[in-house]
């Protein structure tokens, strides 16, 4: 699925009040975190993560790792905060057409 630059704006305007629901610990990305943003995706649809690390490429590679183990969608990264999309079957969060 891809979005249009549309709807990306849209999905940053939702995530804006959004407080991260997953913060990654010193262990990193362990398979109990990526289950709970899976969790966190399949009731929210829209979330952010927090993926604390000063390290610019460790960031982005976890950041890329948590899209792909997640099969959602990066809408944003600022600074350590992730946004990510993934509809589930209800589509809570209606999404604007192109």
């Amino acid at each position: 699925m891809k979005l249009s630059n549309k709807q990306k704006q849209f999905l940053k305007g939702l995530a804006h009040a959004l407080k991260p629901v997953v913060q990654l610990g010193a262990n990193g990305l362990t398979e109990g975190v990526v289950a709970e943003i899976n969790n966190a995706l399949n009731y929210h649809e829209l979330i952010k993560v927090k993926v604390p690390t000063d390290d610019r490429e460790e960031k982005t590679l976890i950041m890329d790792a948590i899209v792909r183990e997640t099969d959602s969608i990066k809408v944003q990264a600022i600074g350590h905060t992730l946004v990510l999309f993934r509809p589930s079957e209800e589509r809570k969060i209606q999404l604007p057409k192109h």
